[in-house]
């Protein structure tokens, strides 16, 4: 693992770069609302990536002052910008640069994920939501994201499906809808997290190799 500090115009974001042998894509987290890189599901998930030989990168999309403003967590342009500054910074990484690229949101960061995919457009091979918001990320963007995205949702994390099923809808890409039985809105039931790890693991093994 190899700690890393991202330059987002005049703030600087710590992360967290773990690159397998011979690994052929890397997926970035962009965590959800008043979560960090520390997030012990996307850490989870990550270490399920990385055993399928996907390097990721975790980072705090917002400073420690930032995340201490409830506005800023649900600043969606904001986060977009910050993703795509990370990167941007992977793709002048010498080590990163020939990889290919994908995105996995959570929550609020599923927004970001889908809009800076949206702009990125096939410089992103594939997008992963787990309990995410990809409604936030709004009709103009879902309509231009060209990546294979999945979403991923728990059966009883009612409310989140539906927004869920009106952003599928206006995906013009091509696309999935999960939903892991049982699970709730943060995948804490046993059981949950791992299918849906292996989901986001199977998806992005498919279009980053």
């Amino acid at each position: 693992m190899t700690s890393v500090k991202i330059p987002a115009g005049s703030a600087t974001l710590n992360g967290e770069l773990i690159m397998p042998p011979d690994a052929a894509g890397i997926v970035l987290f962009a965590h959800g609302s008043g979560s960090s890189r520390f997030s012990p599901r996307n850490t989870y998930v990550a270490n399920v990536l990385q055993q399928h030989g996907i390097a990721t990168l975790l980072f705090d999309l917002l400073t420690r002052a930032e995340d201490q403003d409830y506005d800023a967590r649900f600043d969606i342009e904001l986060l977009t910008e910050r993703l795509l500054a990370a990167t941007r910074w992977l793709q002048n990484n010498p080590a990163t640069k020939s990889l290919k690229y994908g995105y996995f949101g959570a929550s609020t960061g599923a927004a970001a994920a889908l809009q800076a995919a949206a702009a990125m457009g096939d410089a992103i091979a594939a997008v992963v939501s787990r309990g995410g918001r990809p409604d936030l990320a709004g009709k103009s963007a879902l309509s231009q994201v060209i990546a294979p995205t999945l979403l991923i949702v728990g059966s009883e994390d009612y409310g989140v499906i539906e927004l869920n099923e009106q952003a599928y809808a206006l995906l013009k890409c091509e696309k999935k809808l999960t939903l892991i039985a049982g699970a709730t809105h943060l995948f804490e039931e046993p059981g949950t997290l791992e299918q849906a790890a292996k989901h986001a693991a199977d998806w992005f093994s498919c279009y980053l190799s």
